[in-house]
């Protein structure tokens, strides 16, 4: 049984925030995989499915970002379910927007829902990594404000798209296991050279081979 948790703070007012996006993932694969409904529990909303044939909870702590540790902890131990079958999504400020990166076990970064999760139940579960970018310089506010305000009108444009790939992540990890979803999901496709543009007294010579040629 895996148990994916997607990250976020209670309430319609929250909804859109950058700090959100894990909400938007639990979401959006709930709808994938045709989950049961959520319902209350844990101190949080909770919905069963099956992910690639495995019996899975989907996952939204309701107790507010600081405190998440507090409802996820509880449903790990109700259903028996180790770390490294937990999957936790969340907003990442390390990454730049649109990126999707996942990682196994490491420090919170200054992220208080992963923060709370660590001091309840270790560090040693799988991370789902949504690049939201550093505030530009044009930002006015700190860091918690760019993570409690909303997608630009540009980022609203591409959220849908990261969203599904985010989704679609979870889906990796089910059916291959997380190492090798994490080899997949975080190898950059290898750019292609550019080819090399002729130098000026080469590109004269072609032309003047050309000339010759049609003489």
């Amino acid at each position: 049984m895996w148990l994916v948790v997607g990250l976020g703070n209670p309430g319609r007012q929250y909804a859109e925030h950058r700090h959100n996006v894990g909400f938007m993932v639990i979401d959006a694969l709930a709808a994938k995989v045709e989950a049961d409904a959520f319902r209350d529990k844990f101190s949080g909303e909770m919905s069963r499915c099956e992910l690639r044939g495995d019996d899975a909870i989907l996952f939204k702590p309701q107790t507010y970002m600081n405190l998440s540790g507090d409802a996820v902890q509880p449903c790990a131990a109700f259903f028996k379910i180790p770390k490294e079958r937990v999957i936790v999504i969340h907003d990442e400020l390390d990454i730049p927007f649109g990126d999707v990166r996942l990682k196994k076990g490491g420090g919170h970064g200054g992220h208080n829902g992963l923060r709370s999760i660590i001091g309840r139940m270790g560090a040693d579960f799988g991370r789902l990594r949504m690049g939201i970018g550093r505030p530009p310089a044009s930002f006015k506010g700190d860091v918690a404000d760019f993570v409690l305000s909303s997608y630009t009108a540009e980022e609203r444009e591409k959220l849908p798209k990261i969203v599904e790939t985010g989704a679609q992540s979870v889906l990796s990890i089910a059916a291959r296991g997380f190492d090798a979803a994490m080899k997949q999901r975080n190898t950059r496709p290898k750019k292609k050279p550019k080819p090399k543009k002729p130098l000026p007294d080469e590109a004269s010579q072609d032309a003047t081979e050309a000339e010759t040629t049609e003489d």
